[in-house]
């Protein structure tokens, strides 16, 4: 259709790379390394753990603070106005999804 934008969005991770590594490092590290690799694949695992939507959630508020937007409503016409400046190439109905998801988490 003409004048029609569609994006899909994916929350892409690398979280369980990260993991698997740190606990390789774990496994082979030294008594002085151990506490800081430890803390580090806690930290991996939390953020493994998180849902896509907190992800996007966070990406959509980061995406309108980079245009200035402040509003005290993450939900109103201006945050999706603001997350449309922010993103061009976002459907009407991608920037509202996104928006309504970054007010859930």
């Amino acid at each position: 259709m003409f004048g029609r934008r569609e994006l899909s969005v994916l929350a892409l991770r690398d979280g369980d790379d990260i993991t698997r590594e740190l606990r390789e490092a774990l496994a082979g590290a030294g008594e002085a390394e151990r506490p800081g690799l430890e803390a580090a694949l806690r930290i991996a695992e939390r953020a493994a753990a998180r849902p896509d939507r907190e992800l996007l959630g966070r990406w959509t508020r980061e995406q309108r603070a980079s245009v200035g937007y402040t509003g005290p409503d993450d939900d109103s016409v201006y945050a999706i106005k603001a997350l449309r400046r922010a993103r061009p190439e976002l459907s009407l109905l991608a920037a509202v999804q996104l928006t309504r998801d970054a007010v859930r988490d």
